[in-house]
């Protein structure tokens, strides 16, 4: 798991192996099991999660109470509410495990002491956070002004075997179509 963080980190911001320690050393593992919520409605999210090994997804219920996945995570991802954590008020949907999940977390109060007494780290979660935001602009600006199918080719493309691993029902919820049309975009692929 060091290994995995380090290689991660270091893609990024260069840390030595005694800051990769010290920063290992406030981080704290877990294992979820499928369907496990990392994270309910209305809780506050007290934690940022870098996933080790499974799939999560990000979801709320709507007014007519239909799940709407916002956000799938995948190995080598970082979750959160960042709303909530940030602000330390109640968040407004679920993280749930898809799969048994196994992350590295690390509480506000920990991350916070590490960004003074290491500032690089700082600058790290700042370039996680933009690719975060730049992810999610993507989502809401562009990729829901294609088509489904090419969303859905776009989705099978960028994360080859994901599709293998999340239920249909669920890519069809992220995608904002219906479960019975991406049954007909799988059939012509």
């Amino acid at each position: 798991m060091k290994q995995q963080i380090k290689k991660y980190f270091n893609r990024y911001v260069e840390f030595s192996d005694a800051e990769i320690n010290e920063i290992y050393s406030k981080l704290t593992a877990r294992t979820y099991k499928k369907k496990e919520f990392i994270l309910c409605e209305g809780q506050i999210c007290k934690s940022n999660y870098f996933i080790i090994n499974g799939l999560v997804r990000s979801f709320y219920i709507d007014s007519k109470g239909n799940e709407k996945i916002t956000q799938f995570a995948l190995e080598n991802w970082w979750i959160t509410n960042m709303e909530s954590f940030a602000n330390k008020t109640p968040s407004l949907s679920s993280i749930q495990a898809l799969e048994q999940t196994q992350v590295l977390l690390i509480n506000k109060k920990e991350l916070e002491k590490l960004y003074l007494s290491m500032p690089k780290l700082e600058r790290l979660f700042r370039i996680i956070t933009e690719k975060m935001l730049i992810a999610s602009q993507r989502r809401s600006d562009i990729y829901l002004q294609m088509t489904s199918k090419d969303r859905y080719n776009d989705l099978i493309k960028k994360f080859p075997g994901f599709s293998q691993r999340v239920p249909q029902y669920m890519i069809a919820s992220y995608l904002e179509i219906t479960p019975e049309y991406l049954s007909e975009l799988r059939k012509t692929k």
